[in-house]
């Protein structure tokens, strides 16, 4: 009856595909070269890949604005973009098939495969990059590129550019500007289309399974590795490629550390264990955190520290919307930190002052939440022209707030040391409001105690 009374919901099934379409990558390229405007040329490199040690390389991932605009998974390519050229305006270089490297590495599309599976209009093999990319580059005005990214490319690029001015005295012109690529595309991809939102619905659904797999398996005596096991078990099971980011598992005064990721502790009887984490789905990020206690159930302390964060949240959500700026559900959060800190006396001071001088820093010290896409930590501008956005329908973020109470602190009363909560969810900014990607996992203290006693 309490279990019913309280709504908790099953987790969706999750099984299916949802993909990016080609002509969908067709249309994204299109909307960028409407705002390159005529004789333009913008070039993407692939991401590097990583050593992990020795000669064995970490799981590749691309770089993502190159697969925003192609979909184009594999290292070592370009692409290129030139508006009405003739022979075509999506170029791709990329590896040629090889099956002796095929049999070690794997399936390569070569310049075939890029035309036929990615709609490529030219392709070529990346060892002619030197000969033909050079020319394409030659007399244009402008030059849309993401400097700063890829130190190597930047320097093989800018080598390009000053073999073209040295021949100047033959008439050759190098290109006269060179502009932020990422500046445009970050903007397109801040607003998610029909597709990316079920692609990260789907992602919200399989991290918050995971989630819910990992408060039924706690209990004490079980080591934070082995819940983190729990959870990307869970990932793969339902059909995500691997984790968003490195799973956090914060067992006891471990929750404290921001970014903790050794998961090495044991679970102790009467702690709390933090969990971040989320899987990456085609593509895209989920991101979660829950906190709750290793044994099932909250002692007074865990509750009122949990209580306070989980108001917090849910008073930033409410005003998640159309047309209101991205402050303002920060500035609820720490007003509402800081009062219940106040009550609970943990800050002593008149509110008011005590916001102004931040005291909730040293409690609550990072921000509420942050963009998420492709990236876990996605790309968008959060201020333009120093003044703070606001939502639109589309955008994609995260509300996180926190409190962490470091163990060492003497400060504050003996039952607040060590404690740490984090409570976050995915949300989609609707037309009228927002929807919550991430409500399949419990979040009120009865609906988890009710799911880790089962």
């Amino acid at each position: 009856t309490l279990q019913k009374n309280l709504h908790i919901k099953k987790p969706r099934q999750v099984m299916g595909g949802i993909l990016i379409t080609n002509k969908e990558y067709a249309t994204r390229r299109s909307d960028l070269m409407s705002m390159m405007g005529p004789n333009t040329i913008a070039v993407v490199t692939s991401a590097p890949e990583r050593i992990r040690s020795r000669d064995t390389y970490h799981r590749y991932k691309q770089d993502t604005t190159l697969t925003y605009l192609s979909g184009f998974p594999e290292a070592e390519s370009v692409l290129v973009l030139i508006p009405n050229r003739d022979q075509g305006e999506f170029i791709l270089f990329c590896r040629e098939k090889d099956k002796v490297r095929e049999t070690w590495d794997g399936f390569l599309n070569g310049p075939d495969g890029a035309r036929k599976r990615y709609a490529a209009d030219d392709a070529f093999p990346i060892s002619d990059l030197d000969d033909i990319l050079p020319g394409m580059l030659e007399g244009k005005d402008k030059v849309y590129y993401g400097l700063g990214k890829y130190d190597d490319f930047d320097k093989r690029l800018m080598q390009w550019v000053k073999g073209i001015r040295n021949q100047r005295g033959r008439g050759s012109s190098p290109p006269g500007e060179f502009v932020d690529l990422d500046h445009f595309v970050n903007e397109m991809r801040l607003i998610k289309s029909g597709s990316e939102i079920k692609l990260m619905r789907r992602a919200g659904a399989i991290s918050a399974s995971a989630h819910r797999r990992a408060m039924s398996a706690s209990k004490p005596g079980m080591y934070e590795y082995q819940l983190q096991a729990e959870i990307e078990h869970e990932f793969m099971m339902r059909g995500a490629s691997c984790p968003a980011y490195s799973t956090i598992v914060g067992g006891g005064g471990n929750g404290c550390i921001l970014h903790y990721i050794d998961n090495k502790d044991k679970l102790l009887d009467g702690d709390l264990v933090l969990i971040d984490a989320g899987c990456e789905y085609r593509n895209y990020a989920g991101d979660i955190t829950r906190t709750f206690p290793v044994n099932g159930r909250f002692t007074s302390a865990q509750a009122a520290i949990y209580d306070l964060v989980l108001s917090a949240q849910s008073q930033a959500i409410e005003v998640l919307a159309p047309g209101i700026s991205y402050d303002r559900a920060d500035k609820i959060i720490i007003r509402t930190i800081t009062q219940g800190l106040i009550d609970l006396g943990i800050l002593d001071g008149e509110l008011e002052e005590l916001i102004d001088t931040e005291a909730h820093r040293q409690f609550y010290m990072h921000n509420y939440g942050h963009w998420l896409g492709m990236d876990v930590h996605d790309v968008g501008d959060y201020k333009i022209d120093k003044t703070w956005r606001e939502y639109e329908s589309g955008m994609v973020l995260t509300v996180e707030p926190g409190i962490y109470i470091s163990a060492s602190n003497m400060e504050v009363q003996e039952k607040w040391r060590g404690l740490a909560v984090r409570i976050e969810d995915n949300l989609l900014i609707t037309k009228t409001g927002c929807e919550q990607l991430t409500s399949d996992v419990p979040k009120t203290r009865e609906e988890i105690e009710i799911l880790m006693s089962e």
